[in-house]
């Protein structure tokens, strides 16, 4: 128990969340057909739900016991997900274990796996918001920067394509490092940190502070330049929650998709804001956006902009990244639909035909950079398989997310 929260089990029935499994071999680039996933009850080890994997190394979702939803909408409630325990087995591949799979009600929770020779098997910490972690240690939010002949600045806000995160404080020489994609980590502390249930502009208002934070000891190279070998820590005394391999939730993964390249700063400065945010009811500070508060506001009608200005003031404004690294080239600007024609259409024709080797069901197309019928199948199909709106047309969320996997696949091959 922490704290007076409650924790009876006969209190956790009342909603239903979709849980969904993507299985992979090594990572993204090749799925893992024939997996079979049993979905465990953690309090009588009984087996729920049992099967293989399809050729998308993925199950049908399924429908799980949740706590009523209310429980998520107040601080002082009783423990707002159920908890499930996940095995996945495949010849040849270690038995991949998670433990404490959270499921909200009418969210869907996503769960993915890269099986290895050697599994590193899973344990998932509670959420910020229900859970006892350390507060936030206060900084300055516009740093000093070095004189730029040390090299440690970025010439201007990038979002970069990896981020090592170190799973500890700062001086715990013992701690891993764990390399993650930019989008996954932010996922990830969006999953750690908050309810996936809150209005959507709540999420896009807290998801733009981690972002910007993110970002901020990026662009700083703060911890780098103080001669550690990582971009952030998992201590949420420093910085912010995460637990490599959790589950994320498809609500938080859906907006990281669409403002990932969108930081907050303010007119008089380069660099991104060092957006410090706190749970606002344990833990309360002035200028700091409180997450309670995000979501208080959001019913209220608030936009996520209307939230963050409460918080940080009238003067900031939210800015795109102008470089994404890791990624072959970045969005043109306008979505790609039938009847475009150039090289940035024949680049995403030549990317899904080398997806296509790793996913088959991807038709292959002609890369004669003409945006056709047979290109936005394709699109389709992609959109399908990546649990995309199904438009056919390549959008912002569309195209970066063809960008990764090909730069996956392209790794393995």
């Amino acid at each position: 128990m922490s704290g007076s929260r409650i924790f009876l089990r006969s209190n956790y029935l009342g909603g239903t969340g979709l849980f969904r499994i993507n299985t992979y071999l090594t990572n993204i680039g090749r799925p893992a057909e024939g997996a079979t996933v049993s979905i465990i009850d953690p309090d009588s080890n009984s087996v729920i739900e049992e099967t293989k994997t399809d050729a998308l190394g993925e199950i049908p979702p399924v429908p799980l016991n949740a706590p009523p939803i209310e429980y998520s909408m107040e601080s002082d409630m009783p423990r707002p997900f159920n908890q499930y325990n996940v095995k996945v087995t495949l010849p040849g591949y270690d038995d991949a274990s998670i433990t404490n799979v959270q499921i909200y009600p009418s969210t869907t929770a996503v769960q993915e796996v890269s099986l290895t020779p050697k599994f590193e098997d899973i344990d998932i910490p509670y959420p910020v918001l229900f859970g006892d972690f350390p507060p936030k240690i206060p900084e300055a939010e516009v740093k000093k920067l070095p004189f730029p002949s040390n090299q440690v600045v970025l010439p201007q806000p990038v979002v970069p394509s990896i981020i090592v995160v170190h799973a500890g404080v700062p001086e715990d020489t013992s701690a891993p490092n764990y390399t993650v994609g930019f989008k996954d980590y932010i996922k990830n502390v969006a999953s750690s940190e908050i309810y996936a249930t809150w209005p959507r502009e709540s999420l896009k208002a807290n998801i733009h502070a981690m972002l910007s934070f993110t970002l901020n000891r990026v662009y700083t190279e703060w911890y780098r330049g103080k001669g550690f070998n990582f971009t952030i820590t998992n201590s949420t005394a420093f910085d912010q929650a995460f637990t490599f391999g959790r589950n994320i939730f498809q609500e938080v993964s859906d907006v990281v998709d669409e403002i990932f390249t969108t930081y907050i700063t303010r007119p008089d400065i380069r660099q991104p804001l060092f957006t410090q945010y706190s749970d606002g009811r344990r833990v309360v500070r002035e200028g700091w956006l409180s997450q309670w508060g995000s979501k208080d506001l959001a019913d209220q009608g608030y936009t996520a902009l209307q939230i963050l200005k409460n918080y940080y003031g009238d003067d900031i404004l939210l800015k795109q990244a102008e470089k994404v690294e890791g990624i072959p080239l970045s969005f043109p600007g306008t979505p790609l639909v039938i009847g475009s024609t150039g090289d940035s259409v024949r680049m995403i024709q030549e990317q899904l035909n080398a997806i296509s080797n790793n996913y088959p069901l991807i038709p292959k197309v002609i890369e004669d950079g003409s945006y056709g019928e047979a290109t936005a199948e394709s699109v389709k199909v992609f959109q399908q398989i990546f649990k995309l709106p199904q438009t056919g047309e390549v959008n912002f969320p569309t195209w970066y997310k063809i960008s990764d996997v090909y730069v996956a696949v392209q790794k393995l091959a």
